[in-house]
C-alpha cells in the first residue's frame, strides 16, 4: 500500500488493510503481511475510495512509478504487483551480513 501510494505511511497502510479498506483480487483482505502473488491486482473498496486519507495520497500516486515491479491505474484506483523485485531494486539500505550474524549467536 505505501509503495503504491494508496497511503503516505507504512503505518498508515497497515492500519488501512487492518480496518478492511484493501481488496486484492476484488477479495477484501485484513491482514497486513500479506504475500501477494505476481499478477495479484491491489485495490480500494468502493465504500473507501472517498476517505480523506485515500484521496490525498493517491491524487499524486508517483510512488508506484518509481519501482519496475508496480503498476498503477490512476482511473480505477488500484495497482498490480508484476513480479517479485530483485534485491538492487530495493530501495531500503538493508545490511543482510548484520542480521545473519544477530541470529546466529
Amino acid at each position: 500500500m505505501f509503495r503504491l501510494g494508496i497511503a503516505p505511511t507504512r503505518a498508515a497502510a497497515r492500519q488501512l488493510v487492518t480496518h478492511k479498506h484493501i481488496t486484492v483480487n476484488n477479495d477484501v483482505v485484513n491482514i497486513p503481511s500479506y504475500s501477494l502473488r505476481p499478477g495479484d491486482v491491489v485495490g480500494i473498496r468502493e465504500k473507501s475510495k472517498s476517505l480523506e486519507v485515500i484521496i490525498d495520497s493517491t491524487s499524486g500516486a508517483g510512488r508506484a512509478r518509481q519501482f519496475g515491479w508496480l503498476e498503477w491505474d490512476l482511473a480505477l484506483k488500484s495497482g498490480k504487483f508484476m513480479a517479485y523485485p530483485e534485491r538492487d531494486a530495493i530501495p531500503e539500505n538493508i545490511k543482510e551480513q548484520l542480521i545473519v550474524e544477530l541470529y546466529s549467536k
